[in-house]
């Protein structure tokens, strides 16, 4: 009797499915914009810079598209981080304040007790 193995992810939700060369649909499309990006950024500004700047600019252009592929933070997508950061400290600043409150002394501001323990 043969016994078959299955590998099963610790966390199943953890599991990506790869469509092209190893790579999900999500990362592989971003790759692909990544590479585009840089190739319009050779043919439009090689006659302007030399070519040594040129493989920079093009590297420096392509890797916020790279990025956005690759980079998960907790679950979410580089997209909907962005999206969070920019809700939560641009568009719904808040400042917090402590502020703390005394529930046995606003329980007995209505009580007979406060008399007698003379908490004024």
């Amino acid at each position: 009797m043969a016994l078959i193995e299955v590998r099963i992810n610790k966390e199943v939700r953890d599991y990506q499915e790869s469509l092209f060369f190893g790579l999900s649909l999500r990362q592989f499309l971003f790759a692909l914009l990544a590479v585009l990006v840089a190739v319009a950024v050779y043919f439009g500004l090689h006659s302007v810079v030399g070519s040594e700047e040129i493989g920079w600019i093009c590297v420096l252009a392509a890797f916020p598209f790279a990025l956005c592929g690759f980079v998960t933070y907790n679950g979410m997508t580089f997209e909907r981080f962005l999206l969070a950061v920019i809700r939560s400290e641009l568009l719904y600043p808040k400042k917090l304040v402590f502020r703390a409150e005394n529930l046995y002394a606003k329980f007995l501001d209505h009580s007979t007790i406060r008399e007698a323990l003379r908490l004024d």
